[in-house]
């Protein structure tokens, strides 16, 4: 057999083979489902770079098919056989999973798979690295523990170098225990038994796996922070394995124009000038490039690329002593969807990025510049769309721990008591929320962080958000959405259901600025695009279109009155139905819009009229 021959009979078999894998998955389950569902490579799922603030070359994604197998928790063994394939990144209770099986407190789910490192790897470092495992994990490499974790909404990764074999097959195991809601852990939205506005369970691994090669010293991370008044940017780097006299370069560009560049010390700090900065904004959302080099003697020893943008986001009094939210020193009016991020058929998972992107470019369609992701933290990916799109985002702790006790509170503008959390509990929200807000801090679209929403978990406001404004200067932050309110923070933020209302801007107006941080739920089930086809659920619900975009249009009219009188931001509930709830903008699978995009974005326009609020 001649060389083009054996190649040729080669590329047959592979593709052979990518057929047959392709052929022999299905998803799981009867559920409704996107039509991006479809169009999912299984040798290769979300196949896209998976973290675009600090990008490298030399690497390969573990996403596609992995043997699983429940086990119960109270035996210590590793199993000895699975029980059958699980398309990752997509969870176990998932029906893209092709499994659509539910774990609970009392299993153990346990994956594993082989893979050859690339020839690219070889005399490198090799980092092992997870987008998001929920809730606790511990990976073995070659039956090595090369780490664990705890967390279900951060990235994290191990150096798995020292547990390689020197050549062929390579295998990874990977324990996950989930409590979802008999736990005190973050988890949003998941129960155990789904009912009304808590949805179904999320166990395992639900975003991207992948290898990394490395260099012996290298570049970690970096923190980009614009300062648009001096039109600088301060960049910090982190460096492992530094060595003395090594040094970091920073480049900045606009496109192919170098517009900066400075050196430093391994882990030192940069303040670039950025001469007439062009601002990021939902109208105009320009982004910089950045090059980070590493240094030894003068040579390269690693590099990265990532980017940043000149933004500000500040508060200010207006003419009549109101606190008011402003974009790059201007009052700009923030309104979007409440967005909770589920998947009829991927759950936490959305089918491919093209899906993910989806809702944030309806979203800009119908007219709204921001989207308040709700008790979910989203793959990097997500923000890196919302940063190129222009979409500002206010960032959610994902809940946990609930069950505040309510009464009316003399005095306060709100109707719960702070929970007491054990320390463990406690010690794991302070260690994810710290986490998010370091892993995301890149992204110029997240402009709030949100650590509570209505009470759940609510505990020790005053310490957790004055730690929370001390972690991120640069960001604001809405002490909690709808929740216990208390004197502390940049946000006041009432829930309001279905008609839009606002705090009172004579008792909180001078302090904080004043937000409507949900209203409206107005439910309309289509049918053969629900969840279920009975019991579903809004908080006034319709029977078309017309009547349902009727009463919303007599929403949006009376907002212009509340931002004359303080309304900095409003949130509407929901981008999306989310399995019982009826109440998206479209539905669950995303295949029937609601509302006419471009009669919302026409409606939506009364609410950017800069002429309502009077700055000094």
């Amino acid at each position: 057999m001649t060389l083009k021959h054996w190649f040729s009979s080669l590329i047959g078999i592979v593709f052979f083979l990518v057929a047959a894998a392709q052929e022999s998955w299905k998803p799981a389950g009867t559920k409704i489902k996107t039509d991006w569902s479809e169009k999912i490579a299984v040798t290769n799922s979300h196949a896209e770079y998976p973290r675009p603030q600090l990008v490298r070359s030399n690497w390969t994604n573990l996403n596609g098919f992995w043997n699983y197998a429940l086990q119960d928790r109270t035996k210590e063994a590793k199993p000895s056989s699975f029980d059958g394939k699980i398309l990752v990144p997509f969870a176990i209770e998932s029906s893209l999973s092709g499994v659509g099986k539910t774990v609970g407190k009392d299993n153990l789910l346990w994956y594993e798979r082989s893979f050859t490192l690339p020839s690219s790897f070889k005399g490198k470092k090799v980092l092992l690295h997870f987008g998001a495992v929920d809730w606790q994990c511990e990976v073995f490499v070659n039956d090595v523990s090369v780490g664990t974790h705890q967390g279900g909404y951060d990235p994290f990764s191990f150096d798995i170098s020292k547990a390689l074999a020197k050549k062929g097959n390579q295998r990874i195991l990977v324990k996950v225990w989930d409590p979802t809601d008999d736990g005190p852990q973050p988890r949003g939205k998941q129960v155990k038994v789904p009912e009304g506005i808590w949805y179904t369970p999320v166990t395992g691994i639900w975003q991207t796996v992948w290898l990394e090669a490395v260099p012996e010293t290298y570049i970690t991370g970096t923190r980009q922070t614009p300062d648009i008044d001096a039109k600088q940017v301060k960049v910090e780097t982190s460096v492992a394995n530094a060595r003395a006299g090594d040094q970091v370069l920073v480049t900045a560009y606009d496109g192919q124009t170098k517009l900066a560049e400075q050196l430093t010390n391994a882990g030192g700090a940069v303040t670039l000038t950025i001469e007439n900065p062009r601002l990021w904004s939902p109208e105009n959302p320009v982004l910089y490039d950045l090059k980070i080099s590493l240094l030894r003697k003068g040579k390269p020893v690693d590099a990265v690329s990532s980017y940043f943008a000149m933004r500000k986001i500040s508060m200010e009094k207006d003419a009549r002593g109101i606190q008011r939210m402003l974009l790059n020193n201007e009052f700009v009016f923030q309104y979007g969807p409440l967005d909770q991020g589920w998947w009829p058929d991927g759950l936490y998972t959305a089918p491919t990025d093209e899906a993910l992107k989806f809702d944030i470019v309806k979203t800009k369609e119908m007219g709204f510049n921001m989207i308040r992701k709700h008790v979910k933290v989203e793959p990097a990916r997500w923000y890196y769309h919302c940063d190129q799109l222009g979409m500002l985002v206010w960032q959610d702790m994902p809940s946990g721990d609930m069950g505040n006790s309510w009464e009316m509170r003399p005095g306060i503008y709100g109707k719960a008591t702070d929970k007491n959390r054990t320390p463990e509990s406690e010690a794991i929200f302070k260690t994810e929320w710290k986490e998010i807000m370091q892993d995301f801090y890149n992204f110029p679209s997240i402009v709030v962080w949100v650590p509570f929403n209505e009470a759940w978990g609510q505990f020790k406001t005053a310490e957790i958000v004055n730690w929370t404004m001390k972690e991120d200067p640069s960001r604001l932050v809405n002490t909690a959405s709808g929740g216990n309110f208390e004197p502390v923070g940049h946000i006041i933020d009432l829930h309001n259901y279905p008609e839009p209302l606002m705090p009172e801007p004579s008792l909180f107006g001078a302090d904080r600025i004043l937000v409507l941080g949900e209203f409206g739920g107005l439910g309309l089930p289509v049918e053969g695009h629900t969840w279920q086809e009975k019991n579903n659920w809004g908080y006034q619900s319709f029977k078309n279109k017309e009547d349902l975009y009727k009463r919303y249009a007599e929403f949006i009219s009376v907002i212009p009155h509340y931002i004359e009188k303080g309304l900095s931001a409003a949130v509407y509930t929901q981008t999306t139905d989310v399995e019982i709830e009826t109440n998206g903008l479209m539905t669950y699978d995303r295949k029937i819009m609601k509302f006419s995009p471009e009669a919302l974005k026409k409606l939506h326009q009364q609410l950017y009229n800069k002429s309502l609020v009077r700055m000094k």
